[in-house]
């Protein structure tokens, strides 16, 4: 059972790499061009660069002059048994090391800078790129693996730059550097040294051709593994309340061998480099040694050039041997850098046209006109027509799916119509700035966020340059003053992310302060009293009376008991409007709306 276990990892040319990683995971087409991407990056820290390099240099050439010095010593001093001289060049050999090291200590100094500069450029842009792209962006992604590129991926291009860009430079000089050493003492000698390289090269071939895949599709793995571990966590509250925790188990367990599967083979793989490198090492050492001895025998080179020749076969394997690897470390760096060049890339929400219009004041007149909107090719909303006078109250009713949030969406361009027209305040939508309708607007939905923060930072949120006391006064308004009050620390209580500390009905009503404290033209209602006490319920009910007093507000309506003031109705079925008007004149007419009323007081 054990030996079967232990053979079951080794089957890799039956494993397929799509069917790894998924259809979905395809690695990326373009490795050279990702790198061209980070090489501008270094280039803005050019003049630092250049200095590492010459560090690089400085430290390459004291490395080949070591072992140099040591086959003098040998040969000039040591055979001939003398012993004049011998002390400068110890000396000089102490020298050489020590400004050896202190060039390596001040190349990885300046190189650790300029990778925690780049970096710093990339979660930069990333984060502003995030503030950049439309709604439908972040629907159709997983906030965890969004998550997973601003960490992971960006980690992993640091810890790439730190160790990969110093040792290629190096291993590259070195390279250099000591073949033209080794045949400046021994041309035949180096040859026959070289014949190594050929094994090498096809052996890296075969290696390579199988990591580059396989770091992709670990850094996609982990991405994935990343966003399911965030999304549980964050609803883990769900998972106890429907005891799903064998199932989330047993889905995390699939995920992670998944990525056990991707990183086992990306690492074993990649750890068959070293080992064919001190393979061919150790044959190095032989044929030096061999042929070496031979020639030294005839006289055509003395015994401290086959001893600087072994220090140098080694010096010559390394450098090999660090481009390998570090070959391997910069295809996952790579993978990285493209997920993150992924994002930068996407398409940001539209820009808004020269001409369009910065509204100072709004009043709320709001019409659709023959309005249709489709996800990929998908009927959503079709020929929406209707209008709402300022300071009037929208209810949309309907079932999940009917396009209710779909369309407030579009009234806060968070998508744009397909066709027809939406007019505010007898304006094209489309030809007002989105910033500019945005400030007029204000949302309270059903499901609450409050940010790491303060009470006071929290309803500030609405309107950053609100003073104290009009934070209190909107807190007073949305009847949240008096728990506010009853916390330890007042306004200025500490709140994380989720409010823990809060009761659901409390979360809202900070909610409906930060509504309240931005003076909004339009408001966009989720109606948010289900699961909540009714005391706190009355609250709220409060709270948003007065929210929307002389405020155009659109109300998702979950329940229909609550929306029997609205002055107008809407009713969505599969995208259409079925039925509006207000709640009497829609129960005179017994059709749809009056069946749901009269039936179900709870839309789902």
């Amino acid at each position: 059972m054990f030996i079967d276990q232990l053979k079951q990892p080794f089957q890799y040319e039956k494993i397929n790499l799509e069917d790894v990683r998924g259809p979905e995971k395809k690695r990326a087409k373009n490795t050279a061009g990702t790198i061209k991407r980070i090489s501008i990056y270094l280039l803005e820290e050019k003049w630092k660069l250049l200095v590492v390099i010459f560090m690089v240099l400085i430290s390459s050439i004291l490395g080949l002059l070591g072992p140099f010095l040591v086959g003098r010593a040998i040969d000039d001093y040591i055979v001939t048994r003398q012993t004049d001289g011998l002390i400068i060049l110890l000396i000089s050999l102490i020298v050489v090391y020590s400004f050896y090291s202190l060039s390596i200590f001040l190349q990885n100094y300046w190189m650790i800078g300029i990778a925690q500069n780049v970096v710093f450029t990339l979660r930069k842009q990333l984060f502003e790129k995030f503030h950049l792209l439309p709604i439908a962006f972040f629907d159709k992604k997983r906030q965890g693996e969004l998550m997973s590129r601003v960490t992971n991926d960006i980690d992993n291009i640091n810890n790439t730059l730190n160790q990969s860009v110093i040792q290629i430079f190096s291993s590259t000089i070195t390279l250099i550097g000591t073949v033209t050493v080794m045949v400046m003492l021994s041309p035949l000698l180096t040859l026959i040294t070289m014949t190594i390289i050929p094994i090498l090269f096809i052996a890296m071939r075969m290696i390579t051709k199988r990591t580059g895949p396989l770091y992709k599709i670990q850094q996609a793995d982990l991405g994935e593994l990343n966003g399911y571990v965030e999304e549980t966590v964050s609803g883990q509250h769900i998972v106890s309340a429907y005891s799903q925790e064998k199932r989330v188990i047993r889905e995390f367990d699939e995920k992670n061998k998944q990525l056990q599967l991707s990183g086992f083979w990306a690492q074993t793989i990649a750890g068959f480099i070293p080992k064919v490198m001190n393979m061919l090492n150790f044959l190095s050492f032989v044929l030096i040694a061999l042929f070496g001895g031979l020639l030294a025998m005839k006289g055509y080179i003395t015994i401290g050039v086959i001893v600087i020749f072994i220090e140098y076969a080694r010096q010559f394997t390394r450098p090999l041997n660090e481009l390998s690897n570090q070959f391997n470390i910069l295809l996952s760096a790579v993978a990285g850098a493209e997920r993150v060049f992924a994002v930068l890339d996407e398409e940001e929400e539209e820009i808004d046209e020269e001409d369009a219009l910065e509204l100072e004041h709004i009043e709320g007149h709001v019409v659709f006109k023959n309005v249709s909107f489709s996800y990929d090719e998908t009927p959503v909303l079709k020929n929406i027509q209707f209008e709402v006078t300022p300071g009037q109250t929208v209810a949309l009713v309907g079932h999940t799916g009917a396009g209710k949030t779909t369309l407030v969406n579009l009234i806060s361009r968070f998508y744009d119509y397909n066709s027809g027209n939406i007019l505010l305040d007898g304006v094209e939508l489309k030809n007002i700035k989105r910033s500019s309708l945005r400030k007029h607007m204000a949302f309270v939905l059903q499901d609450t966020f409050l940010f790491e923060g303060t009470v006071r930072e929290n309803i500030r949120y609405g309107r950053l340059d609100a003073t104290d006391e009009e934070v209190i006064e909107a807190a007073k308004r949305a009847n949240a003053h008096s728990f506010i009050e009853r916390l330890p620390d007042g306004y200025d209580t500490l709140l994380d992310e989720n409010g823990s500390m809060l009761s659901q009905g409390q979360k809202q009503l900070l909610t409906i302060a930060r509504a309240m404290i931005a003076e909004p033209s339009i408001l966009i209602l989720d109606e948010a009293t289900s699961n909540i006490d009714t005391v706190t319920e009355i609250k709220i009910q409060e709270g948003l009376r007065r929210l929307m007093e002389n405020r155009t507000s659109f109300v998702i309506a979950h329940r229909l008991n609550t929306i029997q003031q609205a002055d107008l109705i809407v009713l969505l079925e599969d995208g259409n409007i079925v039925e509006k008007g207000n709640h009497t004149s829609l129960m005179e007419k017994r059709g749809k709306y009056y069946g749901l009323y009269s039936g179900h007081t709870i839309l789902t």
